[in-house]
Parts: C-alpha cells; structure tokens; sequence
C-alpha cells in the first residue's frame, strides 16, 4: 500500500515542493525514512509514532518506507512530521489519499499530537497556490500563510483535528489573513539639534534609497540620528511586504502571522560574523543584509567591523542579491536595503580637537579609515562630516522639523519614482538606475553636465561614483518638484560626494 503527501523543503526564500510517498509493505517491523533527510527529519519517525499512539492508533506490524523526493535536495526541519503522518495515515486507509494528494502540509508533531509552529509558512503557501494545492499547517501558522489569498489555508491544532477535517467529523474553517501590524513612531528627528546638513542628508538618502557613510566625533548625533531614520521612511507597498515577510518568515521573526508595513531596521553589533551578516551558518539562514532586505541596515562603528565582513557587502550592495553557498547548496537571498554607516574620524574620535586628540594625529585617522577600502568607499552616495553639537545649540528650544514633515518631502518624492518607473522592470527608486534608464531619467541640464564633468575631471570621480552622482541629483530634484534635472541638484549632490567640491 502506497500514499502520497506533499510539503516543501527551503531552498532561501524559495520552497520548493518535496513528495512524501509512503509505502507499506510486509516484513520485518520498521520505520525507515530516505531521501536525503537530516537529523530532525529522520526523528520524525518517533514524534509520529508517539503522536499516533496518543490518539490510540496503532501502526501495523509491517515495514513502513518514507521516501522523500527528489531524493537528492537536503531535507531539513522538524515541518516534515505532519505530511509524513499525513502520507503514513493514508496508506494504512485512515486518511482518503486522494485529497491527501492535494494538499501541502509542514507542522512539527509533539509527542501528544498536538501541532507546534514552525517557519516558513508564508513562502509554502506560495508554493501550494502555484500548484493550485490547499495548505494545511498548524493553527498558529494559519494567520500567516493566509496572506497569500491564491490558496486555502487550513490551521490545525493537532494531528486528531486533522484526521477529523479530511474524514469530514470535524471541517475545519479556511484561516483568516492575520492584522496589519501598526506602524510605531519612534523617536522624532526633531529631537536632534543642529546638524541640520547630516539631516538632509538622510533625507536625501531616504528619498532615493541611496547609501550614507556619517563620520564625526562621539557623541555628535550619528546614531542618534540613524535611529530616527525609520520615522522619515515611507511605509512598505503590498509587494514590498510580501517580500520582506517571506525572509523574516523563514528566519521566524513573523509573530502572530501579522504583516508589518514599517521598513526594517537592523543594527547588528560590529562583533557579528560573516554568517550573521551575510547569512549561512546551520541551514544557511538569511543573514542581516536580506533580513533588511527593503528597509536599513544601519551600522555603528563602521570601521570596528573585520574587514573580511565589510568586503563581502560590496556585491550585494551592487546587485541587491546575495548567494550563500555551501558544499551541498547555493542560496539566494535578496537583500535591496540602504545602508547608514557612521564611523568616528580615527580611533580616539577627536582628530579635529588639538586638545583631545591623541598623540599620532593626523596617521590615526589615516589608518582608521582606511580600514575601509576604496571600492568600499565608494558605494556610498552620501558622505557627510557631522562636527560636534555646541553646547548653546543644546539650550535651543525644540523648532525642528519633525518627522513627520521630512516624512510627507521622502513619500512625495517616492511616489513621483514610483510613477517613472511603474513600466521598468527592477526599477523602484531612482538608486535602482543604471544604464540607459539612468541616461533618460537623470540626465541633467547642459549647466549641471559641465559642472558634473569638471568635478569628476578635478577629483578624478570612478564611473561608479560619476552614476552614483546622477542617481543622488535626480533624487534631489524629486524633492525639489522639478522635472529636470539642474546645476543646483548637481552641486548639491557632488557636495555629498567629495569634500571641497562645491562651485
């Protein structure tokens, strides 16, 4: 007696679809479980078998094979124990195998037979809607994974409410999408005296998603500042969600099968790995630049970070793609963030203080930044000095702009990229463009050329850093409100760039 299941094994944000077969035949009484499993899946045969013994389901004295196939995609995660109970309750003719058959099932078995939560329901669902297939998944999953209308979702609470659903005791209902989770305020960039230049600086970067790099003494404000940067963005799009919850899902930071519209901030330690920034590790989970994948990845003390770290963020910086690859794999994870890097000037932090600087100015801060590589460097649109904040500008009273205000300025100017770039495929924002598109949108006035060209002549600008300059022009007439793109967005954007450049 032969039944089949279907569940899914995570290939990054990808699962792909895996058929359980079951087979049960005579012989000597086993359980055996092929295909390429891990630990946790082969341990599967145990939860099973104790969940069956709680509902007072005996398996019979016979050999009973679990093929999981394809047989050569590594199978990892406890999500494989319900469709192996599924494909085992179906081909002893407990279960109908016909609408096993058209099922996608995950969820992790305790010894009771209840249904633990596990990760990924939101990519499986994907998968279940493309093969036109139902999902079924633990009850706490189902908020999650419903999200994906294309599907029905079914959320169980344990194995015996799944048995009574398909031998129609019991139906359960469809689950239901779960809440929109509010979006925080957060600290206000109005609490953030002076520093006026730093601040449109991470509102430029903000309205065309473009890379900032602060450098300025302790206690300037760079943190400070890079903390409120989330206030100022504009929520997440339907799509741009959808794809950032498929990460965190996979990386089960979903709480309540809620969808967050805010953009992520993460601000991982300059004590993290390699892995935990560019992910891998035990199944290659996503790291830190994907799970900001749509939002910030903020990183204090830029240069602390090793250096082996910060080399690796160039390409995904460039393609907004990241590959882990492992002797038995190669992992995609997308990973289109900004990232806000902020740095002190040199090791002691005081280099333009004569009276607290350390005795090797000016070679330690020439060996302190210059951890940071030149190609490095130059990924970043946005470099900004941010000096000390003088004591009276302290006393001020709070006549800042809020957030809010710079928020309305970054959602304008996105909407207007939105609306550019609405027939471009991989074209959001204006730090998306590259090639023609980026000749045809930002292509700037013949006073804005000239100037541009003497720049680059003068300070010997890379070709990256010649579009890096047009893309953070273009940005700057958005919020400006012209159509073309002039000398005064040039200037502006070439002040960012290169000290000493202005006209």
């Amino acid at each position: 007696m032969t039944a089949l299941a279907y569940t899914v094994a995570f290939e990054g944000v990808e699962a792909r679809l895996v058929e359980v077969q079951c087979a049960v035949t005579p012989g000597m009484p086993a359980f055996s479980i092929v295909g390429l499993p891990n630990k946790a899946v082969t341990e599967a045969k145990e939860r099973v078998r104790a969940a069956l013994t709680a509902m007072n389901l005996a398996l019979p004295s016979k050999r009973i094979t679990v093929n999981l196939s394809p047989a050569d995609l590594p199978k990892e995660g406890s999500h494989f124990d319900l469709p192996i109970a599924l494909a085992l309750l179906a081909a002893i003719d407990v279960l109908p195998r016909d609408t096993i058959a058209q099922t996608v099932a995950l969820g992790e078995l305790s010894l009771n037979g209840t249904l633990v939560p596990v990760i990924g329901a939101l990519p499986s669902a994907m998968t279940a809607a493309e093969e036109d297939r139902t999902l079924l998944c633990p009850k706490d999953c189902g908020p999650e994974a419903a999200w994906v209308g294309a599907c029905a979702v079914i959320g169980a609470a344990s194995l015996s409410e799944v048995v009574q659903h398909f031998t129609g005791q019991n139906v359960l209902s469809p689950a239901e999408p779960g809440e929109v989770m509010p979006t925080s305020g957060g600290p206000d960039m109005r609490d953030v005296k002076g520093q006026e230049r730093a601040k449109r600086a991470l509102e430029i970067a903000a309205a065309g998603r473009h890379h900032a790099l602060m450098i300025g003494t302790p206690g300037s404000g760079k943190s400070m500042m890079a903390k409120r940067l989330p206030g100022i963005l504009p929520p997440l799009t339907a799509p741009e969600a959808l794809e950032t919850s498929m990460v965190h899902s996979l990386a089960g930071l979903l709480s309540g099968g809620g969808i967050n519209r805010a953009r992520p901030f993460r601000d991982p330690h300059h004590t993290a790995s390699q892995a935990a920034i560019i992910g891998g590790g035990k199944g290659a989970k996503p790291g830190e630049i994907s799970l900001a994948h749509n939002g910030v990845l903020f990183l204090d003390e830029f240069p602390e970070f090793p250096r082996q770290v910060l080399e690796t963020l160039r390409q995904p910086i460039e393609t907004g793609e990241v590959m882990v690859a492992r002797a038995n794999a190669h992992i995609h994870y997308p990973c289109r963030f900004m990232l806000i890097a902020a740095a002190n000037p040199c090791r002691c932090g005081y280099l333009s203080d004569p009276a607290r600087a350390c005795a090797r100015v000016p070679a330690c801060g020439e060996d302190y930044l210059g951890r940071i590589s030149g190609p490095l460097m130059d990924r970043f649109d946005l470099r900004v000095d941010v000096p000390p904040v003088a004591f009276t500008d302290l006393d001020l009273p709070e006549d800042g702009e809020t957030s809010a205000t710079i928020a309305e300025r970054v959602a304008a100017a996105r909407q207007v990229q939105f609306a550019r770039y609405i027939d471009m495929t991989g074209v959001r924002v204006n730090a998306d463009l590259e090639g023609a598109a980026l000749d045809e949108a930002a292509a700037p006035d013949s006073e804005g050329r000239e100037l541009l060209s003497r720049v680059a002549e003068r300070f010997g600008l890379s070709a990256r850093g010649y579009h890096r300059v047009l893309r953070v022009a273009r940005t700057v007439a958005d919020l400006d409100g012209s159509q073309t793109v002039r000398r005064p967005h040039v200037a502006e954007a070439v002040s960012f760039r290169v000290t000493g450049a202005e006209p």
